[in-house]
């Protein structure tokens, strides 16, 4: 963007100008000042009526014949701060202006400029205040399209990274919104290098110091304002603009030669823009920017963080290849994650029951409703957060779908891997405690000498406590796997959080497999009893194994091959349910007295219950090869049932 008011050497540019055949005599240093207006003066008092900014048009018959008054006029000029001055020549001099005022001149480093042929005033007034205020509608329609464009993007709720993109758009420039800690969570760099703009951020961002809550930092060319609302400010963003700090050009270049050997304002390269403050519109343009981040962040402080919004992303680009690799690494980086030359290990974090009820619900929450799933999932994230932040472990973490958190550790070297899960899955139980509080013997006693039946949480990251993750999970209205004989109620439960891993990889382009497979285990391990600190590849059992096939259709016709038959029946007798007199035989081993006593009957009403099974499947439940077919479809069922 181009400041609202033209430079003198634009001014020069100008055909009435160039029309008088111009020619610079001093102050080529302040070529790049702006014009403010234009003002034709022919006495040598004129500065008492000039405020500053304009080019002034005189002939020269009205100023002082002495060397001394000409140094005074030079410096009042000089001192009320116009742009620059401009004589023609014909009328009082003749060959040229006096060499005493071209010395006070250059000085003073004011642009002084000869017409060597004569020209109407009144050409280059109307020329250069057109050229005004066609730059001010400009503006204006500029700025109003700023507004729209922020606005539109408020109203639709746009994500931070659209809203730096269009701030980017808009402006022509790089685009960075980072954090308090200097991490980078969003940018754009205008068609530059990302590499070189993100390079070394958190230290170059430091050295950032701008005055005020949106100010332009000269000695690093970065326009800056502060993100946040309610006196909160929860970050910076900041935009590079190249018109000075950094980028400016230290030295204006001197007017290149024009056809006759003088110097034409007009000819060889545009020069760039003057080094001082930025176009008053980028100032706008990022405030604006600011603003749309902050109202959205309001509208969105209930969700989670913006850094994990982040994460999230990066996460998903590696699972659905939205993104490339690199692109994927140097974000996380910049978010100061490193994943390059690192060992990767996937990771998926979730309850063993989709239903909140099954594993016990916050109390907080009162009954489990719409909002009691959401609920479980962002305690579950902050839980895997702190977990992290405890071991000093890095990684990408965000929940990854409506029931699963998902983690992506970055460790040093493989050795690492085993000590690094263990200590991780060691403290995420301890965060979400995962076993009742009322059955460790360590838990604090109350008052009146009981046990609490609610642990108390680490705080969230607003500083509220969330009291009831230890309740006592409440019993599922129906086990379809009888407990087994003698076995009291509720022994050997399994945990209700899965900790799930995959196999460690060595480069962030295989990372997407441990990820998969993570998330594979995790959902093979839903069917497991076992309550496992961490749940591996090996791990998943002939159960883990139909978990993972549920979808194939191989499988389900397998099931409807051996199966189909009973469960038409019981779909026409519901209260008999023979479906899980067959699995409470085959899970006792097809020791029929320990099955009937699983299934709460009498012997001889199972043996006939047996009995009418073997004619309805046409089955042999005495052979051992007929049962373990029926038992592989029976897990095979269980698991095409299991979201």
């Amino acid at each position: 963007m181009s400041p609202v008011f033209p430079t003198v050497r634009e001014v020069l540019a100008l055909d009435p100008v160039r029309h008088g055949a111009p020619r610079l005599v001093a102050g080529d240093a302040g070529l790049d000042r702006p014009v403010r207006w234009v003002h034709v003066a022919e006495v040598p008092d004129i500065a008492s009526l000039l405020g500053g900014g304009e080019l002034v048009l005189t002939t020269g018959i009205g100023l002082p014949a002495d060397d001394a008054g000409l140094r005074a006029f030079i410096g009042d000029l000089a001192d009320v701060g116009v742009s620059g001055l401009v004589v023609e020549l014909g009328r009082r001099y003749v060959s040229g202006v006096p060499r005493v005022m071209a010395a006070a001149a250059e000085r003073r480093g004011l642009p002084l400029v000869e017409l060597r042929r004569a020209t109407p005033f009144v050409r280059i007034t109307e020329a250069v205040h057109a050229l005004i205020v066609d730059a001010q509608l400009t503006e204006l329609r500029a700025t109003e399209e700023i507004h729209q464009r922020f606005t539109e993007l408020s109203v639709e709720g746009a994500g931070p990274g659209e809203v730096v993109r269009q701030a980017a758009e808009l402006s022509g420039c790089p685009v960075v919104l980072e954090n308090l800690s200097r991490q980078v969570l969003a940018y754009d760099p205008a068609g530059e290098s990302a590499e070189l703009l993100l390079d070394g951020w958190e230290q170059h961002s430091r050295r950032i110091r701008p005055a005020g809550r949106t100010a332009y930092d000269a000695d690093s060319g970065w326009l800056v304002t502060a993100v946040g609302a309610r006196g909160q400010d929860w970050g910076r963003l900041l935009l590079r603009w190249p018109g000075g700090g950094e980028l400016a050009t230290a030295r204006p270049r001197p007017l290149p030669a024009g056809p006759d050997g003088d110097p034409d304002p007009v000819a060889g390269e545009p020069a760039p823009a003057s080094p001082g403050v930025p176009p008053t519109r980028l100032t706008i343009l990022i405030e604006r920017a600011a603003s749309t981040l902050a109202l959205g962040r309001l509208i969105r402080r209930d969700a989670e963080g913006l850094e994990r919004q982040i994460h999230r992303t990066l996460l998903t680009a590696l699972l659905d290849h939205s993104l490339p690799v690199d692109e994927v690494a140097l974000r996380a980086k910049a978010l100061g994650v490193t994943l390059e030359r690192r060992h990767l290990v996937g990771v998926m974090v979730r309850f063993r029951a989709d239903d909140p009820a099954e594993n016990g619900p916050p109390a907080d929450l009162g009954e489990p409703g719409p909002a009691a799933g959401p609920a479980r999932l962002r305690d579950l994230a902050e839980a895997v957060g702190q977990a992290l932040r405890e071991t000093k472990l890095v990684a990408l973490t965000s929940a990854v779908d409506d029931h699963v958190v998902g983690v992506l550790l970055a460790l040093p070297d493989g050795a690492a891997e085993d000590r690094a899960l263990t200590a991780f899955a060691t403290a995420l139980r301890r965060a979400c405690v995962d076993t009742p509080a009322t059955s460790r013997p360590d838990a604090p006693l109350k008052a009146d000498g009981s046990r609490p039946d609610t642990a108390t949480r680490p705080p969230r990251a607003d500083g509220s406590r969330l009291e009831t993750v230890g309740r006592l999970p409440a019993p599922p209205r129906h086990d379809p796997v009888p407990r087994q004989a003698g076995r009291a109620p509720g022994a050997g439960r399994a945990g209700t959080v899965i900790i799930a891993a995959g196999s460690g990889v060595s480069g962030l382009r295989e990372a997407r497999r441990s990820l998969v497979e993570a998330r594979q285990i995790a959902d093979a391990a839903r069917r497991d009893r076992r309550d496992l600190l961490i749940f591996r590849l090996p791990h998943v059992g002939l159960a883990g194994l139909l978990h993972l096939l549920r979808d194939e259709p191989r499988v389900q016709t397998f099931v409807e091959r051996e199966l189909g038959a009973l469960l038409a029946y019981d779909a026409q007798h519901p209260r008999e349910q023979l479906l899980d007199t067959l699995r409470a035989y085959l899970e006792q081993g097809r020791n029929k007295s320990a099955a009937a006593a699983a299934a709460h009957l009498s012997r001889p009403a199972f043996y006939e219950r047996l009995a009418r099974i073997g004619r309805i499947l046409d089955a042999d439940l005495d052979a051992v090869d007929a049962c373990l077919s029926l038992h592989v479809a029976l897990l095979a069922l269980d698991a095409i049932r299991t979201p």
